[in-house]
């Protein structure tokens, strides 16, 4: 937009009531942001400028007859891989709502984010996103204080529109995006349902507006750029609504009520009208009473309400659904019946531990395995995505299985130099993950080992041949409460016994467990696979051979940390003994009989060592530190 003169310029440039930011882009052609009251706080290349009368046009909202008053002339380029900046509000903001306005054309859609607010260099919140659609010509937004939550609706490439976002100043920083093709609603209210919500990792300080280009391809045209503290900086209402809470009426299986309580101050100042899109309200009247307490009764789980207020003022307040879901009661039989497609928190049984754009689904079909009779469908996964998690009755003693099918059936673009774990067990409050299953591969097979630490030092990995791409196997994880033993079991005979494939003794013991988790690490990492026919019990459905797993009595591995070229194994029984040792990539560097309580290890170089000792049929691992 280009310049405007004399009082024209008085009056656009002056600050309307509740406006934190004005820019409208109307530089010199070509000129850079960074020259123009924008600071670089990343990236040195492919400085973000404005083109040569490329501004965008938008009825009611650009021109000088529209809502900006400023004459439709350059515009922001965000093109390039490079050079991120941002504007600064005259002071950080630490409470209230922000409202985000601007126009945006988007010509070459990447999924990806490119306008955020944020503080500091590296506290960026409120983030917009675009992506393809799954139809040829058209576009997603998506909106996120960190991965986006994504509209359905689509959108058209080359298309101007008035985007709106809402911002709540907090650390969970609630979000609504509003994506317009033509109007300006006069209301928040009247603006109706956002194209998409969100919450969780917010700021409580935000210091300004944030550009980003994040990819080569990427050809995106912002203009008319307005930060309001209210709805286009409408007059703000005398009757102001604080944080809600929304409270389960029950946790079953089924769709449970919740209630919603939102207080207010500022009220008996006129008279209002509430209605909500669904529920009954009831608690105090804010035509009548100072403060207190507007009461939602009757909201579905899973379900979002709106509270709208009109008359003196319009307010509007979407109030996320909780969910009321319970835990799963041992023992667990989960065989994925749900219709394909489903994304897997959706379930009454699952709830999400991270959430991001990719979701565990359902998909079609089953996975065979001997002995084990599939039902329903069975869900998949690749890449990054959102962690699944299901909770079940704590367990702090005797022992636990969990088991399940899984077969992977891609390997492309997977590293063939690290691992990562899809498949874990939790504690009670699922602050950390203390039983995991690891995966690796060489790029035409893959692995599994296991770990009782977050450390991938402490990975002891199958004992078992590597498995050839779109096979199922069949896993178990168990742990020993009393023996403070995690074993991995592969493929055991459903009615008959199994063997361990891998074991190891935790330094600390675990103390509980109660959720088992689904984790989409990286689209490097984490392989396509499918899992069916999940169990988790405190028995299995077949015998574990002991001498499979059972420590060596009196096993001792000295010196450690060694310095020399000379490891020593004692033992209780002092039969023979054979050693394996394995790098943390899985590789087998030493393979010899233990001689005379010795094995001579003067080729390894200093690093980190699994020790897998086997005397008489048992097997025990131990952790090596080579220097």
């Amino acid at each position: 937009m280009k310049k405007l003169y004399t009082l024209l310029l008085i009056a656009v440039s002056t600050l309307s009531f509740g406006q934190i930011l004005s820019d409208d882009f109307n530089y010199t052609d070509g000129a850079l942001l960074s020259g123009n009251g924008w600071t670089v706080h990343s990236g040195t290349t492919n400085a973000i400028d404005v083109g040569t009368s490329n501004g965008l046009t938008y009825a009611d909202y650009s021109g000088i007859t529209g809502f900006t008053g400023a004459v439709v002339g350059n515009a922001a380029r965000l093109d390039q891989n490079g050079e991120d900046v941002n504007r600064a509000f005259a002071a950080p903001v630490t409470s209230g709502d922000l409202y985000v306005s601007f126009l945006v054309n988007v010509t070459t859609p990447v999924d990806g984010y490119y306008l955020s607010l944020g503080t500091g260099t590296n506290s960026f919140f409120s983030r917009l996103f675009t992506k393809p659609s799954t139809n040829a010509g058209k576009i997603n937004f998506g909106i996120g204080n960190s991965a986006a939550t994504y509209s359905t609706t689509d959108f058209d490439i080359n298309t101007t529109y008035l985007v709106v976002i809402k911002y709540g100043v907090s650390a969970t920083g609630p979000l609504s995006l509003w994506v317009f093709s033509s109007g300006i609603p006069a209301t928040e209210v009247a603006a109706g349902t956002p194209v998409a919500t969100s919450t969780g990792s917010g700021g409580a300080s935000v210091a300004g507006v944030y550009l980003r280009q994040y990819n080569a391809a990427q050809n995106i045209t912002v203009d008319g750029l307005r930060v309001y503290s209210t709805w286009f900086g409408a007059t703000p209402c005398d009757l102001t609504l604080a944080a809600e809470t929304a409270t389960c009426d029950a946790t079953t299986f089924g769709l449970d009520g919740y209630t919603v309580t939102i207080p207010f101050t500022g009220g008996n100042t006129a008279a209002y009208t509430l209605n909500a899109s669904s529920g009954t309200i009831s608690g105090d009247n804010p035509s009548t009473t100072v403060a207190g307490n507007i009461i939602i009764t009757g909201a579905t789980e899973g379900t979002n309400v709106t509270l709208s207020v009109t008359g003196g003022c319009t307010l509007s307040r979407t109030v996320t659904a909780p969910e009321c879901k319970p835990v799963n009661t041992l023992p667990v039989s989960e065989p994925f019946n749900y219709t394909a497609g489903t994304t897997l928190n959706t379930s009454q049984m699952w709830t999400n531990t991270s959430t991001a754009a990719d979701e565990i689904t359902a998909v079609s079909g089953n996975l065979s395995y001997t002995g084990i009779t599939p039902t329903g469908n069975s869900v998949s996964f690749a890449g990054t995505g959102s962690d699944t998690r299901l909770p079940f009755t704590e367990t702090t003693s005797g022992e636990l299985y969990a088991s399940f099918l899984v077969s992977v059936t891609d390997l492309t673009g997977i590293s063939t130099t690290g691992q990562t774990y899809f498949a874990t067990l939790s504690d009670l409050s699922n602050t950390f993950t203390v039983a995991r299953i690891y995966i690796k591969t060489d790029g035409t097979t893959y692995q599994f080992g296991i770990s009782p630490t977050t450390a991938t030092a402490d990975i002891v990995w199958s004992s078992n041949t590597p498995y050839a791409l779109g096979t199922t196997q069949y896993l178990v994880l168990k742990y020993d409460f009393t023996n403070n033993v995690l074993v991995l079991v592969e493929n055991p005979t459903i009615g008959g016994t199994g063997n361990a494939a891998a074991t190891v003794t935790p330094t600390a013991p675990l103390t509980s467990l109660a959720n088992f988790i689904l984790r989409q690490d990286s689209a490097t990492t984490t392989p396509a696979m499918t899992i069916d026919e999940l169990k988790i019990d405190t028995t299995p459905n077949f015998t574990l051979s002991s001498s499979s797993f059972d420590s060596i009595n009196g096993l001792k591995m000295y010196p450690n940390p060694l310095s020399g070229n000379t490891l020593f194994l004692t033992s209780t029984a002092n039969a023979d003994m054979s050693v394996q040792i394995f790098d943390l990539l899985g590789k087998e560097v030493v393979n010899s009989k233990v001689m005379n309580n010795t094995v001579n290890v003067s080729g390894l170089n200093a690093g980190v060592y699994i020790v897998k000792v086997t005397e008489e049929g048992k097997t025990a691992t131990r952790k090596l530190v080579i220097q």
